[in-house]
């Protein structure tokens, strides 16, 4: 019994280790929270992938990070995103933090990135 709940108590640490210091939201969430305009995203894979292909309505955080103030919202409390690249990418954690730092209370994170986006089948925009 000892070694089940000491197994149990690791495998939960290993959890939280690699859920990061923000919480994940689904693409469902996220596609509902688009529908109802009520996000803003932060695609942090750089300008040349934003204009390649990103999240609809989603802004290029590589353009934006010297004035990231003007394009979130007012209400701290409104729904910030960032994503990158997908499951493994961690760029995310820089445009997240930031919000975080300009008192942002609900930020999250897409972990499935562009790349789980488009495998979804979820449309993507371009250009500018």
């Amino acid at each position: 019994m000892k070694k089940a709940i000491m197994l149990t108590a690791a495998l939960l640490l290993t959890l939280v280790a690699q859920a990061g210091p923000f919480p994940e939201i689904t693409i469902g969430e996220l596609k509902s929270a688009i529908a109802s305009k009520q996000v803003t995203l932060l695609d942090v894979n750089g300008t040349d992938s934003w204009k390649a292909g990103h999240i609809p309505g989603a802004v290029d955080y590589r353009t934006s990070q010297a004035n990231l103030a003007a394009v979130l919202p007012k209400d701290k409390s409104a729904l910030v995103v960032a994503y990158c690249g997908g499951p493994k990418c961690g760029a995310y954690a820089a445009a997240a933090k930031a919000a975080k730092d300009l008192g942002y209370t609900n930020v999250k994170h897409l972990s499935a990135g562009i790349s789980g986006w488009k495998s979804a089948g979820e449309k993507a925009d371009s250009g500018n």
